[in-house]
């Protein structure tokens, strides 16, 4: 039996993979620590001193409030919308084999393989070409276009992986679709789907690019951020609700994270 001592990373592999995440998670811990900054227009380090005051400051400026709001609206119906089509797409490739499954399988993931920025023009000369006037909805359907990758992405892999004897075997014992898809399908996909929702919350919530193409003149909370720190007034705030987002970004994630760990044990698995 080899010992543990074999199966241990040598020193300069540990070194590169803390650095790595060094490198990666520094600039993440400037913003918590510039979010307590006692100046407001300049950033220096070591910064000068830290208060909390922003923090209140953040709360009473109503500009952030309806930027979150709209975000977290847009966000919201986005995940909805994606949730439904995306279950759909992926249970009907899954499902079922056919002429041409595979190039209709990369048409569904094609949005979120495109560049943002082509997405974005794209989607813009859409809703010119039909006079779509730019609103709330228009940044809906523009994130929705690669939210239902996400979920597509996670219900297409959890329908390959569940056995499709267990279906037979609901039918064959008197359940109808809805039954069958209620008490055996849902719990075996329920997770997966669940991850894919929040993965596409997460990803809804903080989209800049395509968002700049399709909000015309409203501002979600990433589009405020970006014209604030263009054209800062309190440099503070504008760091304070980016530790908001980084914290909303961030649970979803490891929710889903830990839902996945044990994603191996699916109903039906191997028979």
């Amino acid at each position: 039996m080899r010992s543990d001592r074999n199966h241990r990373a040598p020193l300069a592999l540990k070194i590169a993979a803390g650095a790595g995440l060094l490198f990666m998670h520094v600039p993440i811990m400037l913003i918590f620590v510039y979010a307590f900054n006692v100046e407001d227009r300049t950033y220096q380090w070591p910064p000068p001193g830290l208060t909390t005051q922003w923090l209140a400051v953040t709360w009473n400026r109503p500009d952030v409030w309806q930027a979150l709001t709209l975000s977290v609206k847009v966000a919201s119906i986005s995940t909805a919308i994606a949730m439904v089509l995306g279950t759909l797409c992926a249970a009907a490739v899954s499902g079922s084999r056919f002429f041409g499954r595979e190039t209709i399988s990369l048409l569904v993931i094609l949005p979120i393989a495109l560049p943002g920025i082509i997405t974005g023009i794209s989607l813009r000369s859409a809703f010119s070409l039909m006079e779509i006037p730019f609103s709330t909805w228009t940044i809906v359907l523009g994130h929705a276009t690669f939210c239902i990758v996400i979920v597509y992405n996670n219900a297409v892999a959890r329908f390959r992986r569940t056995s499709g004897s267990i279906v037979e075997a609901s039918m064959d014992l008197g359940a109808d679709a809805f039954q069958t898809f209620r008490y055996v399908i849902l719990p075996n996909i329920g997770t997966a789907l669940l991850v894919g929702g929040m993965l596409a919350f997460a990803l809804s919530f903080d989209e800049v690019i395509v968002t700049t193409f399709t909000a015309g003149q409203q501002q979600t909370l990433p589009i405020w951020m970006l014209e604030e720190l263009v054209r800062p007034r309190q440099l503070p705030v504008t760091n304070v609700v980016a530790m908001v987002v980084v914290t909303v970004t961030l649970l979803p994630i490891l929710i889903a994270y830990y839902l996945t760990r044990d994603g191996d044990q699916i109903a039906g698995m191997g028979k």
